[in-house]
């Protein structure tokens, strides 16, 4: 790290010191890097009191560690570093969760609430969907395709509304919790206009069951920890003064993906001061469909900020390469057939890094683009991948290729085509994991009992640990369970651990375990007696020894290190914590309260660089902030990739609705009219359909623009015709070959 210079652009932003800084980074670009030392820098310039932190908000779970590791890096460099990190690094929902923890009776939560996976929340959407839908069979009639026969319209009812319901249900919650409007508040406000808003009438009745099923369990999720974050906020101005001097700077990464309620919790806590630095890359604003996110508040904020700034320069990419990414948003801006959506993307345009600089651009090899004219069949352009594939992988043993596409399901065909040919792909960036509560749960059962090695109910829990690879087999597992059953009943467990001369408990179990069963105990036991050493080793260490014992999955251990690294961070600020409050960490996190403190889906995160010479197959959303040396983009056609022409279909315009309405956009239309001034006059059917379908052309053309930029050296675009064989070229790539042909470059 000391042997990198700042670029002239990131110098600019490293001299801020107060005031409000707005920063358009493109991809590439080192915004992580710079976010990250402007916050070492900060701490180390002596503008913090004892008991401040700079806060650093981020979109991703996975980078929450990536921006602590950076920032361990900086002041460990520094000639006189803290003893206090000095920093907070949170996703929105984790900082959330801080603020809601700090006084959760001021949003009427019982201190001990407990928070739903969004697992257990889709359960629970689902069943308060079907219930609708049992309760009101024939409610949504008139929204249905009239063209339907009975058989048709019976199956429809049966196997296609209950997930286009599930679909709704999260959209409207998501919304209506954003807008900081309860069930009750919604209902009472459509009552009161003098004609109906029926799917906003149903949006509200799932709404309230789902709270319903919510309150009963004394739970929240993770959108209610957002708006009862800033409730908490609003309610109490000594706990807001008392935040605003902890955090009296605020550093925002990824803040094109930022919502309104995001932008008004960090108003909140910049305060008067207005200490706040906002980055981002609005030409990556690729999750916003039917969620509460909008690029629209980084580019207001950068407009209007004491201090706007460019972060232009990137070494990720040949020149050819950037030139393709820099036509796109000319293109897009100039020349998309519909003008309303010209405003997807914008500039800065992506610059090489200056001469000199130790990430130079790779060189170029305009050849090394291929932007595909064939006609592929859905099938063919599997086939035609593949091909491809297995011509080029043995030449490039070295080299790092993905292959993205736009949903998971088009993955899992190359995937499987790939594997028929011998060739094993990577496509961990298809299938999520869920196991970090897992991981957590079973060092936080193994820390607790060795915390209170007494404890016979907590040595029967570490048993069950130990042996939990028997899950799956349910006659195993009956035994274990019975065992550990035996171990909870084990009146002094020194009798057990550490038995005087024939005093030894096992001897005393007799029948009650057969001699393999019996076996296993002994081995347990001098299992605890090895583990209970290593609470004379700082706690990192403790859980890294243990964790090589019990894990044998990469997954796995890469958990274990993430957990240390984050309760040695604890033990750093909280000095006088002893092994059970460091544990009682492990057990928050495992009921889910800090999922998003830096655990993610992809748990163990994924670094391209450990897959040379393999295929990487992943959707180019979870591509985004990677890079290989060749990228196919897959699929590039105008179902994918639409372009608001009349031929165009959209994915959630279902078939079976008439007039190809968009019943979730619909749905949410109902539902802001209805708190609008008079707006309900307002509201025409289809009206909110064009508007759904003008954000997803924007989306979708700023995600072929991250997906471009994800690659180094060599780029390929394909597209099919569908699985009808009805499907074009998608417009932008039809304007993207032409540009490639006008520069003589051509296959």
């Amino acid at each position: 790290m000391t042997d990198f210079t700042p670029r002239p652009a990131q110098e600019a932003i490293l001299q801020y010191r107060h005031g409000t800084m707005g920063v358009s980074a493109v991809p590439g670009s080192g915004k992580t890097w710079t976010l990250s030392r402007l916050a070492a820098d900060l701490i180390m310039s002596g503008a913090l009191d004892e008991n401040q932190e700079i806060l650093i908000v981020t979109l991703t779970n996975s980078a929450v560690d990536n921006f602590a590791a950076r920032i361990d890096g900086f002041l460990a460099e520094a000639d006189t570093r803290p003893l206090l990190p000095y920093y907070r690094v949170r996703t929105l929902h984790g900082l959330a969760h801080d603020i809601v923890r700090e006084r959760p009776e001021l949003v009427g939560l019982d201190a001990a609430f407990q928070i739903i996976d969004e697992r257990e929340a889709d359960r629970i959407r689902n069943q308060v969907a079907n219930a609708w839908l049992s309760e009101y069979p024939y409610e949504l009639d008139e929204y249905l395709n009239p063209e339907l026969d009975d058989s048709r319209l019976d199956w429809v009812r049966r196997e296609q509304l209950p997930k286009l319901m599930l679909g709704i249900a999260l959209s409207f919650i998501r919304t209506a919790k954003d807008m900081q409007r309860s069930p009750d508040e919604i209902e009472q406000q459509l009552e009161n206009l003098p004609l109906p808003l029926p799917l906003a009438a149903m949006g509200a009745a799932m709404y309230r069951d789902y709270q319903r099923a919510l309150a009963y369990r004394g739970a929240v999720d993770f959108d209610d920890l957002i708006r009862l974050a800033l409730a908490a906020l609003r309610s109490d101005d000594d706990l807001l003064a008392r935040l605003q001097f902890q955090w009296p700077y605020i550093l925002e990464d990824e803040a094109q993906d930022s919502s309104k309620l995001q932008q008004e919790i960090l108003t909140q806590l910049a305060g008067p001061a207005m200490n706040w630095v906002r980055v981002g890359d609005p030409n990556q604003a690729i999750f916003e469909s039917f969620t509460t996110a909008n690029p629209k508040y980084l580019r207001q904020f950068v407009a209007q900020a004491d201090y706007p700034r460019n972060l232009p320069n990137s070494g990720r990419s040949t020149q050819s390469i950037m030139d393709l990414a820099n036509y796109l948003i000319d293109w897009s801006r100039d020349e998309h057939p519909l003008e309303d959506v010209r405003n997807a993307l914008a500039e800065p345009y992506i610059e090489p890094t200056p001469a000199g600089d130790p990430q130079p651009n790779p060189i170029d090899q305009p050849e090394a683009i291929h932007l595909v004219e064939t006609k592929y069949s859905a099938d063919a352009e599997i086939q035609a991948v593949a091909d491809s594939l297995e011509r080029w992988l043995p030449e490039h043993p070295d080299d790092t290729v993905a292959v993205l596409v736009p949903r998971n399901t088009r993955g899992f065909l190359l995937n499987d085509e790939l594997r028929k040919r011998g060739i094993e792909p990577v496509d961990n960036l298809l299938r999520s994991s869920s196991s970090t509560r897992q991981t957590a749960g079973a060092l936080g059962n193994i820390l607790a009992y060795l915390s209170d090695p007494g404890a016979a109910r907590k040595m029967a829990t570490v048993y069950r640990v130990w042996r939990r690879a028997e899950r799956e087999n349910a006659d195993a597992w009956a035994i274990v369970e019975a065992t550990a059953k035996i171990l909870q009943g084990c009146a002094h467990v020194e009798d057990f651990l550490a038995p005087a001369p024939g005093m030894d408990w096992l001897d005393s179990l007799g029948e009650q375990v057969d001699s393999v069963e019996l076996e296993q105990l002994e081995e347990f036991r001098a299992i605890l007696r090895h583990w209970q050493k290593t609470i004379e080793l700082p706690i990192d260490q403790m859980v890294l020894t243990l964790s090589q014992e019990i894990f044998t999955e990469p997954n796995d251990l890469a958990i274990a290190h993430k957990l240390a690294v984050l309760l040695r961070r604890l033990h750093m600020s909280n000095p006088e914590w002893n092994l059970p409050e460091l544990t009682s960490e492990l057990v928050v996190i495992a009921k889910n309260e800090r999922r998003f403190l830096g655990f993610s889906d992809d748990d163990s995160g994924f670094d391209p660089e450990k897959y040379r010479g393999q295929v990487v197959i992943a959707t180019i959303h979870k591509a985004k902030g990677l890079e290989w040396d060749r990228v196919y983009l897959m699929s590039v056609n105008n179902y994918d990739y639409p372009s608001g022409m009349a031929y165009d279909s959209y994915i959630s315009e279902r078939w079976f609705i008439r007039d190809r309405l968009n019943l979730e956009a619909e749905t949410l239309a109902q539902l802001r009219v209805a708190f609008g001034n008079d707006a309900y006059e307002w509201y025409e059917a289809g009206a909110p359909t064009e508007a759904a379908r003008l954000e997803y052309v924007r989306e979708r053309l700023r995600l072929l623009y991250v997906g471009i930029t994800r690659a180094r050296s060599e780029l390929v675009i394909t597209w099919n015709s569908g699985r009808n064989g009805e499907q074009q070229p998608a417009i932008p790539l039809v304007a993207l070959q032409a540009f490639w042909k006008s520069k003589g470059v051509w296959e």
